[in-house]
């Protein structure tokens, strides 16, 4: 008898964003019945490493053999797939992570969602498929990274799936998360629009404490009533990271936000509900957690800086002239003019970041781009004109930034 001919099948988050109205960036494809030797017949050019991956030779997109998968050690890394012909759709969509993402579109357009995955999109809720999904540590992150996408449309985590999630972490199936993974789904997560969802997913199953300790032993620290009307750190942290989103800030700019005040998780609890120099106890924390999950350079580098100087930026006006000129050098913006937006849109964030205060004006930023254009307008050359030589230019130069920035202050009194 001859076999059925392959079946193709489009799969994902393609199928789950057409039914939401979301566009759709990208296609997947799995393949039913087919062996690799007849995808590469027919052009496809195999690329999986781990199972039977194959792109399309006009397309590119992605075309998968349909296939199954089993636990056999610990970690996300310790699964055994395994790809044939008799391998159903049904089969290979069982072992996907939530059932949003379990259906597949066959060729004429019908949709074959063999564990309700419409129905939780209509219920906007965020369920698991199966018990396979405590394997993988790995979709925890997914799920919360999820939550940060889809949270403004109304979707929640169903109480099943969180119940799972904290069994995992208890089980220590999150320690065995590499910081690469981390590192990937924490900013994705973070260009999302909801970003905080992600970090309150984590929280709820225990998470956040494996993977980002730093942030997680903000929330129940208290602050001052008269400046933070939220009370919790955690939760301020939270609401500035909303106006990051809200300010339109890129990956560095949001991720700076998250981190900007975790010195206050070291606050001595005989100095609370004050914070006196949490910004210089932030940085060895924010240095500590870039190393860690090695966070690209751009982003670490900002970070350092708003959480070194985001209360100077605050209070700027109030600044004598060689601190504010430190705090320019500190944030690297007399070499580097473009860093200073970022930076002070992080600072904006945090300075809306609290309840009922959204909405106030953030004078300090024409403020300092005034600051930085009187620095940069001090030219070497004038100097050199002069006769010096060597150190001594560098000292003028210095001389003249206070001078300007002198003359700004007085201008603004």
């Amino acid at each position: 008898m001859t076999p059925p001919a392959p079946t193709t099948y489009e799969v994902g988050g393609a199928v789950r964003d057409a039914l939401l109205g979301l566009p759709v960036d990208e296609r997947d494809w799995v393949v039913v019945g087919a062996t690799p030797d007849d995808m590469v017949r027919q052009g496809f050019r195999p690329v999986g490493r781990d199972f039977p991956v194959f792109l399309h030779p006009e397309t590119g997109e992605e075309y998968a053999l349909a296939r199954t998968e089993r636990k056999v050690a610990p970690g996300y890394r310790g699964f055994e797939f395994h790809a044939s012909p008799d391998i159903t759709l049904e089969a290979d969509l069982a072992r996907r992570d939530l059932t949003i993402n379990a259906m597949a579109r066959d060729t004429d357009g019908r949709l074959v969602d063999p564990y309700g995955g419409q129905a939780d999109l209509r219920a906007r809720r965020l369920r698991h498929v199966s018990d396979a999904f405590g394997e993988d540590p790995v979709r925890i992150l997914r799920l919360a990274r999820f939550a940060a996408r889809l949270a403004p449309l109304g979707f929640e985590v169903a109480e099943e799936t969180r119940a799972l999630c904290r069994t995992m972490v208890e089980a220590g199936e999150v320690d065995a998360l590499v910081p690469e993974r981390v590192w990937k789904e924490t900013s994705r997560a973070l260009i999302a629009d909801a970003p905080g969802a992600f970090i309150r997913v984590l929280r709820d199953c225990g998470a956040l404490a494996v993977l980002l300790p730093e942030v997680d032993q903000l929330f129940g620290v208290p602050q001052p009533a008269r400046h933070h009307p939220e009370i919790d750190s955690g939760e301020h942290t939270l609401l500035a990271l909303s106006q990051s989103v809200r300010l339109d800030g890129d990956l560095p700019v949001r991720f700076s936000v998250l981190v900007h005040d975790v010195g206050k998780g070291l606050t001595p609890a005989w100095m609370l509900p004050g914070h006196r120099g949490h910004e210089e106890r932030g940085v060895p924390l924010v240095d500590a957690l870039c190393e860690r999950l090695r966070v690209p350079t751009e982003c670490r580098d900002l970070a350092r800086g708003v959480t070194r100087y985001h209360l100077q930026c605050h209070r700027v006006r109030e600044l004598r002239p060689e601190t504010l000129l430190r705090l320019l050098q500190g944030i690297d913006a007399l070499r580097r003019p473009e860093r200073l937006t970022a930076f002070i849109r992080a600072c904006e964030a945090d300075y809306r970041g609290r309840l009922g205060l959204e909405d106030r004006p953030y004078p300090q930023a024409a403020y300092l781009h005034e600051a930085l254009e009187r620095c940069l307008a001090v030219d070497a050359r004038a100097f050199v004109d002069q006769g010096l030589r060597g150190p001594a230019i560098g000292e003028a130069m210095e001389n003249a930034r206070r001078e300007a920035l002198e003359a700004l202050r007085a201008s603004h009194r």
